[in-house]
């Protein structure tokens, strides 16, 4: 994984494990890697990887269970996606439009590409 100075390594983690849930990779009441899995793999610290885990527990995507590990929640795939809707209409739209607007971009083309996308995806 690369990370970026965007942001917090931890968030890009936590980030990347949301991803991986939503696309069902990962699902409910499965084992999520250990912080000690997740920083020999990702090299980073262990206590950057115990913050990522801790922040899906938080979020509750994922949840604890003492002794064994952090574990993907049942509503935690649900979770992620609400989770990843509010960035996107909060922050991501936002910027999209106001991109749209400096570069002249009407919706109607935005709208012909996304069905052109959607029939090449069928």
């Amino acid at each position: 994984m690369r990370f970026n100075n965007d942001k917090p390594i931890f968030i890009q983690i936590s980030d990347y494990l949301t991803k991986e849930i939503i696309a069902g990779r990962m699902v409910p009441d499965q084992r999520i890697p250990s912080a000690r899995e997740l920083a020999v793999t990702l090299e980073v610290n262990p206590n950057t990887a115990v913050k990522a885990l801790q922040s899906l527990a938080d979020d509750g995507i994922a949840r604890s269970e003492r002794g064994t590990g952090y574990f993907v929640d049942p509503q935690g795939p649900q979770r992620a996606k609400e989770a990843l809707r509010k960035v996107f209409f909060d922050l991501e739209l936002p910027a999209i439009f106001q991109t749209m607007s400096q570069l002249g971009i009407q919706w109607e083309e935005i709208h012909n590409l996304y069905e052109e996308s959607h029939r090449e995806n069928q």
